[in-house]
């Protein structure tokens, strides 16, 4: 496994575990590609909606106002101050910063007089970048924006208030470990419950584009094919650091059908960034814990089912002429999923209704049945526009 790029590093060049390439942290260079990948597939959509005219331009007037507005100042110099005030601490103490990135940065630790230089830095930059917008700024100057153009602001929303989400799910989920260690729990990267940043994130875009002139049902379209394609890249950040997410104790024999490698049957995670498992016998690295017996690599699967849902649903995106269609079809497939891979899961078990399932799984079964009943209202709603 590879907490960091450092552990990647020893593996193809032998380099020394946690050098300074350790602060690269695997599942957040992983969650970032994530949401890259779903913001290529976002933007191919967004596009293509736009050429097919089902998606159109806005056009807004900018109205020329006084850029040198002391709050943008004001504002600017704290976002430099900030910068600076962390980076040279940063600099000065790197291997505090390299044992603990996340605590390091939200810390009230850094260096005032850093911080003081970047922020006038930045102010005059601000400044000087403002006066030169005002002066090109026409008096209602007329602007065309496409909904491709929007990529980036529905990306970062998304990534937010997902995170958050995500975040809040996985306390929900763990209140003992937090009640514990409230701030590790709030800060740690790992552990985060996607359920949660979904319903999150997907309650924040669906406003946000209505208010940007982007029918939210074609959005809920396009967001199932990025979200899907986003989950599978993320839990190869699951996979490859070991964050826990992993799946039962697995010491079935290899069935002969089985016909992929062992690792992908039973797995031990060497060197995971949870810490769980049996010391390595002769590791000399942070990260020396492996688990014994192994476990279900459910990262792995999850990404392989995930890649297949997706291209299943860019194969249909194209045929199904009702919106909104395609993303209650991914409700219903994403459910299935997750409530199967669920069964093989690590994770705590909730009774209620007589059941006894994982919080994911009663979610899943809301995915399920929400996803079974769009479908029917969507059909039975556009079923004479169908038959024309």
């Amino acid at each position: 496994m590879y907490p960091d790029l450092s552990y990647l590093f020893h593996d193809l060049f032998g380099t020394p575990y946690d050098n300074w390439i350790s602060i690269f942290k695997t599942f957040g260079l992983l969650l970032a590609l994530a949401f890259l990948a779903s913001a290529y597939v976002l933007k191919l959509e967004l596009i293509r909606k736009e050429k097919e005219g089902i998606l159109k331009p806005t056009v807004i007037k900018e109205k020329k106002t006084d850029n040198n507005n002391l709050m943008s100042l004001v504002i600017n110099f704290i976002i430099g101050f900030v910068i600076g005030f962390k980076l040279f601490y940063i600099i000065s103490d790197f291997e505090i910063f390299k044992s603990d990135p996340a605590g390091t940065l939200f810390s009230k630790q850094g260096n005032l007089l850093g911080g003081i230089v970047i922020g006038l830095l930045y102010l005059g930059y601000t400044y000087w970048d403002l006066k030169k917008q005002r002066e090109s700024t026409r008096e209602n100057q007329a602007k065309v924006i496409h909904p491709y153009q929007r990529t980036g602001d529905i990306t970062i929303i998304a990534a937010l208030s997902g995170l958050v989400g995500a975040r809040l799910f996985s306390i929900l989920e763990n209140l003992d470990s937090f009640w514990e260690h409230p701030l590790e729990q709030i800060l740690s990267g790992s552990g985060l419950t996607i359920y949660g940043g979904l319903i999150l994130a997907f309650i924040v875009v669906y406003f946000y584009v209505k208010k940007k002139g982007i029918p939210p049902v074609q959005m809920m379209d396009m967001a199932a094919l990025a979200i899907i394609m986003g989950y599978a890249v993320g839990r190869l950040g699951c996979q490859f650091s070991g964050d826990g997410d992993w799946g039962i104790v697995n010491n079935l024999p290899k069935p002969s059908w089985f016909i992929l490698p062992d690792w992908l049957w039973s797995f031990n995670y060497p060197h995971n960034v949870a810490q769980q498992g049996v010391l390595i016998e002769g590791c000399q690295a942070n990260y020396c814990r492996e688990l014994v017996p192994g476990v279900f690599p459910t990262p792995v699967y999850e990404t392989i089912i995930s890649l297949i849902i997706f291209s299943f649903l860019w194969f249909i995106r194209k045929k199904i002429r009702i919106a909104g269609m395609l993303f209650f079809i991914y409700l219903v497939l994403q459910g299935i999923e997750r409530f199967l891979i669920e069964a093989i899961r690590v994770n705590p078990r909730y009774n209620y209704f007589g059941f006894n399932w994982s919080q994911a799984q009663y979610i899943s079964i809301g995915f399920f049945f929400v996803g079974i009943a769009g479908i029917i209202y969507l059909y039975y709603k556009n079923k004479n526009s169908l038959s024309k």
